[in-house]
């Protein structure tokens, strides 16, 4: 079993800058992709950015890239998303998840339904 906890949501201004954390604990061996996912209401949920823990390769999705960036740190096992320069169209419940296990630097592309474990999400809200 994994365990995710999403924290550091919030409300912000257009333009405004928040840092999302992800806490990974349990059966976490192997090699794996962690991917944030975003939804709102009415939607599907959305791939925003992703992970590897073999080789540290990063995916953006183009709504994202240059404004978001995703790190790791090991020692804490926590991994964070970095999300600036945002705009109301960022407002969403932000979930991170893990991926299955994977061979080293094997590419995956996170989709929602290939993630196995969710975290509970954390809201960002970008109002004026």
């Amino acid at each position: 079993q994994v365990q995710l906890v999403e924290s550091g949501g919030g409300v912000v201004h257009p333009g405004g800058s928040l840092r999302l954390s992800c806490v990974v604990s349990g059966s976490t061996d192997g090699f794996y992709n962690i991917a944030w996912f975003r939804q709102v209401p009415g939607k599907e949920r959305e791939g925003v950015s992703s992970i590897s823990t073999s080789d540290g390769d990063t995916w953006y999705a183009d709504s994202v890239k240059g404004r978001f960036t995703i790190s790791r740190d090991e020692s804490v096992n926590t991994v964070y998303l970095h999300t600036n320069a945002l705009t109301p169209d960022d407002t969403a419940v932000y979930y991170c998840a893990k991926g299955p296990d994977l061979g080293y630097s094997e590419y995956f592309h996170p989709t929602a339904d290939r993630m196995e474990y969710w975290g509970k999400g954390t809201r960002v809200t970008v109002s004026s």
